[in-house]
């Protein structure tokens, strides 16, 4: 049988998939301009996987056509800009492509840029490591004029902001385990023809030019909306002149997720004191591993919920009900319920992930919301007429109870009032 000749052709990047997957080519591969993932292998169809499963998302938002060439070409004018920034910014001196090496490895090892100064310090003391070199002096110098401070990160934020003619802020604020109060400053600005969005220090230290401040976003708590005494009002008083404020919309769909009511909050109670007196209790925790081990569950245990996390609701209950298949329960209707909700949180952990992003306007955010309404709809009358398409635990919660008595009756329609609480 003869071999399969390969043609140079599909050996080769094209052109049309900058276009088409959002790639391009950089030293011998293909490098993907959303994630920058190379693809050692010039074929369509490793970079059309790639594509496909790693960013499905984009190609929703984006189909196949000018839209999609449009999307894909800014990406690209997005990177050859920072590569070509880059290049200015290495060419200035050895001391420049020494920090941004430095700056590199302290991301890799997911360390803060303040650590840039611990490190320059422990150079600067380790002095016996030159002595035997002519050039000491030289060395020495040349590590005290490294830029590796977490200002001089900062540092080309604040000028870009500087340089844009309006610029806005998001701010979120939280308490730690610790009881530590935890701020963060988000600012979105216009730097050329993209739009940016950097995490900050508080702006007084950063002289952020505050006259070109357009409006602020906040996650909604007392302290930030306040009328005589929160963020907003003292930063209004202090400017002397009217800033636009808003209830950031991720916040407000996770507020709204928290309302599921009394009989599903009940249920969600339980599943919490159920998981914490397991995981909470080392030797329960390593008992309840065993059974797991032992039954052959692919889990290798719980997860404890935090009402911190948006997510940690819907995973844990995910987790739970991928453990309790091998535990039987006598309450049908809290299974009902429970299974309800798993599917639930799942939908709005998938909204809220799907609102996520940097890029995103307040449009496309909108949109999400509206969209996601009109899905509740249509849970609702999927749930009375009984198909649960769109409930894949609860549907298989219910084959299994008719299997195994076909005369039993569930009460699905209490479900679809739930749902309606949930879109009002």
């Amino acid at each position: 049988m003869a071999k399969r000749k390969k043609v140079d052709e599909y050996r080769t990047f094209q052109q049309d998939w900058t276009d088409e997957f959002a790639f391009v080519e950089r030293a011998g591969s293909a490098v993907c301009l959303i994630c920058s993932d190379k693809i050692a292998s010039m074929k369509r169809s490793n970079i059309k996987r790639h594509f496909d499963t790693r960013h499905a998302a984009f190609a929703s938002k984006y189909p196949a056509g000018d839209s999609r060439k449009k999307a894909c070409q800014e990406l690209l004018s997005r990177v050859e800009a920072s590569q070509q920034q880059l290049c200015v910014w290495t060419q200035q001196g050895d001391g420049n492509s020494a920090s941004f090496a430095a700056a590199l490895a302290i991301v890799k090892n997911g360390k803060p840029f303040t650590d840039g100064g611990f490190a320059k310090s422990f150079m600067l003391v380790a002095n016996e490591l030159y002595a035997n070199f002519s050039d000491k002096d030289k060395i020495i110098k040349q590590i005290k004029d490294m830029p590796l401070s977490a200002r001089t990160v900062h540092a080309t934020q604040v000028k870009d902001i500087n340089a844009s003619q309006f610029f806005s802020l998001a701010l979120d604020e939280l308490t730690d385990v610790s009881n530590l109060s935890q701020f963060s400053v988000i600012a979105r600005y216009v730097a050329g023809d993209t739009i940016r969005e950097e995490s900050l220090a508080f702006a007084k230290e950063k002289n952020l030019p505050m006259d070109k401040l357009v409006s602020v976003c906040t996650d909604g708590a007392p302290c930030m909306v306040g009328k005589n005494r929160g963020f907003v009002a003292l930063l209004r008083e202090h400017e002397k002149r009217r800033i636009l404020s808003f209830h950031c919309i991720l916040h407000q769909e996770a507020l709204c997720a928290q309302m599921c009511g009394e009989q599903l909050g009940e249920v969600m109670s339980l599943v919490v004191r159920v998981v914490n007196f397991i995981v909470a209790r080392a030797l329960n925790d390593r008992q309840f591993k065993a059974l797991l081990d032992e039954v052959g569950n692919s889990y290798p245990g719980l997860l404890l919920h935090s009402n911190v996390r948006w997510f940690s609701k819907g995973k844990v209950l995910s987790r739970f009900a991928a453990c309790l298949t091998d535990t039987e329960l006598a309450d049908t209707e809290w299974l009902l319920k429970f299974y309800y909700l798993v599917d639930m949180t799942g939908h709005l952990n998938h909204l809220n992930v799907k609102m996520q992003g940097v890029g995103n306007t307040i449009l496309s955010l909108q949109q999400a919301v509206f969209a996601f309404e009109n899905r509740l709809e249509l849970f609702i009358a999927d749930i009375e007429i009984g198909r649960l398409l769109h409930f894949e635990k609860l549907a298989e919660f219910k084959d299994a109870c008719i299997a195994s008595d076909p005369d039993r009756h569930l009460h699905l329609q209490q479900l679809a009032g739930f749902i309606s609480n949930l879109l009002q």
